[in-house]
């Protein structure tokens, strides 16, 4: 029998990992779903009180059209089958129904910065991972493997706790190959690029204002373009945009990666698209030093779903193979070693 395995997707950026992965198990059954959680969770999502996180109605509703559009299988909160593996992006909250099933925890991308609320998770742990955002990564040891971006980051969640012999460094896809961004259809060139954040929707402060006014002053009578954060309050940034650069270009929708590509300067606090940037050596303003954003930048070996998809045969195989962590580019050779 061909084994069966549940990908469990959530906004865009992990919706689209999940399926470039399963792409590279044609072995297997892939089935996918949004994210979905227990009660006394559930309940909040079921009232509206969730908008702002991956199980909300928003993001359900864009990662089911995706699943859809591309003819995926689904299997809503994985409750159809028995599933001999479970892939996901997020390990703050891990469903009842997988916690007995081997999972391989894939990063998304940048994570949150570590604040009081981390701290509080990591010395209490009877505190839901959650309340910390995307900075409690990792902590859940729920997984058998934990796929991360680069020997940066693998630093980085050992020191907030990972044990390091789940960790395999494998790139992860939507971001180990941002040369091929510069191939694009976006209409403006050598402008001032703003990728917004969607801090407030998750209960961050931010100075929007003041965000604007230093994007202004930098761009320095270039063109000022903003890419809003899809988790976003579009109609709020439009108008708080407007009333100081009435003459800046707004997008809701689009590749920001694309428009990274064609950009000068590239400002942005806490996205992963910072990455991008980066990678394609544009002028970066964020709230991370260059320098540390340079050593925690995904690798770029254009095969991270490929040696992502090799970790899940190593785990469904039993074998679980340690994979030293500086060959990420021989894990992709692999593939007939299972």
């Amino acid at each position: 029998m061909r084994p069966e395995v549940l990908f469990i997707c959530g906004s865009m950026n992990q919706t689209t990992q999940m399926h470039q992965i399963a792409q590279q198990l044609p072995e297997c059954e892939s089935f996918f779903s949004p994210h979905y959680c227990d009660p006394p969770l559930s309940y909040l999502v079921k009232h509206g009180m969730a908008e702002w996180t991956v199980v909300g109605s928003g993001h359900v509703s864009r990662c089911l059209k995706y699943l859809e559009d591309h003819k995926l299988s689904i299997d809503i909160g994985g409750k159809d089958r028995g599933y001999d593996l479970v892939v996901t992006c997020s390990d703050l909250v891990l469903p009842r129904n997988i916690r007995k099933k081997p999972i391989v925890l894939v990063q998304e991308g940048m994570t949150d910065p570590e604040n009081f609320a981390f701290h509080m998770v990591r010395k209490l742990r009877f505190l839901p991972r959650w309340i910390a955002s995307t900075s409690t990564t990792g902590l859940s040891d729920g997984y058998v493997k934990f796929c991360v971006a680069s020997d940066g980051y693998r630093e980085l969640f050992i020191q907030k706790g990972v044990d390091p012999k789940k960790i395999v460094v494998t790139g992860i896809p939507n971001f180990d190959n941002c040369a091929r961004f510069r191939q694009n259809n976006f209409a403006y060139k050598h402008f001032v690029l703003v990728c917004t954040s969607d801090a407030r929707e998750t209960c961050k402060y931010e100075n929007r204002k003041k965000t604007i006014r230093e994007a202004l002053r930098i761009a320095d009578g270039r063109l000022l373009i903003f890419k809003l954060h899809p988790n976003e309050n579009r109609a709020r940034a439009e108008r708080e945009i407007k009333a100081i650069v009435p003459n800046a270009l707004v997008f809701a929708r689009g590749s920001a990666e694309e428009m990274i590509a064609n950009c000068d300067v590239l400002i942005t606090s806490y996205s992963s698209t910072v990455y991008v940037g980066v990678a394609l050596h544009k002028e970066v303003h964020s709230r991370f030093r260059l320098e540390h954003l340079r050593k925690l930048m995904p690798v770029q070996n254009g095969c991270a779903a490929l040696n992502i998809a090799n970790v899940c045969r190593e785990v469904l195989s039993g074998r679980l193979i340690h994979v030293a962590n500086d060959d990420f580019p021989r894990i992709a050779q692999l593939v007939g070693a299972v």
